[in-house]
């Protein structure tokens, strides 16, 4: 059995579909639905069986969870909202979650790919490499993620891990299935609507010492990070933390060119930047994949227009869904 844990949410769907791709669907989904939206998400893939992640959770913790063999677990679920300052709920759904599958995993020697998140890095003021001297949390959710690496790099720096544990530090990832994260989805998604009913697309104007629309971002498209995901599956030897971007920053215009071009008309206009992002913002992120590529990995990344576009054509002819 395979278990991807938020595999109705976005990545998780991705790793879901591309597992049947591969033939399998030997997969239990765990997942919240409160939000049934996510449903769109999995309605169409092969999968044995969904559970609950509250009722999963206590199960694992509690050590009563069987599904009999488990092959891998795809650790993808986690509250990814960057706005949301409940400390509390972040740490418990986050960090306690984690730690206890993570627990799980180990005493049974199953391996473990989880996701860790490149919010770890904060400004990125000392660069953006897995070095404690680049980590920096400017909120909850950061915070969250970088206090479970710090728990797992504890066991591995000790040479205690009994089976192998991946953290992937994903950098901006966009592409289907994100329609039910609102305001926290890609801006592809955001704009690509916006520009066919208006015209325009919307970006901030200039802070931090950038231009308007000149912030920024590694931008990975979300086959990439699920190629990121198989590789390590396949080469269990291999645990760590490890960058999941391109190595390639681009430009908040940039990127939404990608998208004009796909529609052929349109045009950006700046809007003032809010005041409640002043001091919590990434104005530059781009991941050093040095530790990345000497673990092997050589299946490269999408150039940015062919993701944009191959992303867009889905929005225009499947609401932004895997087919």
């Amino acid at each position: 059995m395979i278990i991807v844990t938020g595999g109705a949410g976005f990545i998780g769907s991705n790793i879901v579909k591309q597992l049947n791709n591969k033939g399998r669907n030997d997969i239990l989904i765990v997942d919240d639905l409160t939000d049934g939206r996510k449903i769109r998400n999995i309605e169409m893939l092969d999968f044995a069986d969904y559970i609950d992640y509250e009722e999963f959770d206590i199960a694992v913790e509690q050590n009563t969870f069987d599904c009999g063999p488990i092959e891998v677990v795809f650790h993808e679920g986690a509250c990814a909202d960057t706005m949301n300052y409940d400390g509390r709920y972040m740490m418990k759904n986050n960090y306690e979650g984690s730690k206890n599958l993570f627990h799980y995993c180990q005493e049974r020697r199953v391996p473990f790919i989880y996701a860790s998140s490149a919010s770890t890095y904060g400004h990125g003021t000392n660069g953006f490499r897995e070095d404690p001297v680049c980590e920096q949390a400017l909120n909850p959710y950061a915070y969250s993620k970088l206090l479970f690496d710090r728990y797992v790099a504890k066991f591995r720096n000790h040479l205690q891990l009994q089976s192998q544990c991946v953290g992937l530090r994903y950098f901006n990832v966009f592409g289907p299935n994100e329609t039910h994260k609102d305001k926290m989805a890609s801006l592809v998604r955001q704009m690509y609507y916006k520009l066919m009913e208006t015209g325009e697309i919307t970006l901030f104007k200039g802070i931090d010492g950038y231009g308007d629309g000149e912030q920024t971002r590694d931008f990975i498209y979300v086959n990439d990070v699920v190629n990121v995901n198989f590789y390590f599956w396949e080469h269990p030897e291999i645990s760590g933390v490890f960058n999941c971007g391109t190595g390639h920053a681009h430009t908040f215009n940039e990127f939404m060119k990608a998208v004009i071009s796909f529609a052929g008309k349109g045009e950006i206009r700046y809007i003032d930047f809010p005041e409640v992002l002043k001091g919590k913002y990434q104005s530059y992120t781009q991941a050093d994949t040095t530790k990345l590529l000497a673990a092997g990995y050589d299946k490269g990344f999408t150039p940015l227009e062919k993701a944009v576009h191959e992303y867009c054509a889905l929005l225009r002819d499947n609401e932004g869904y895997v087919k």
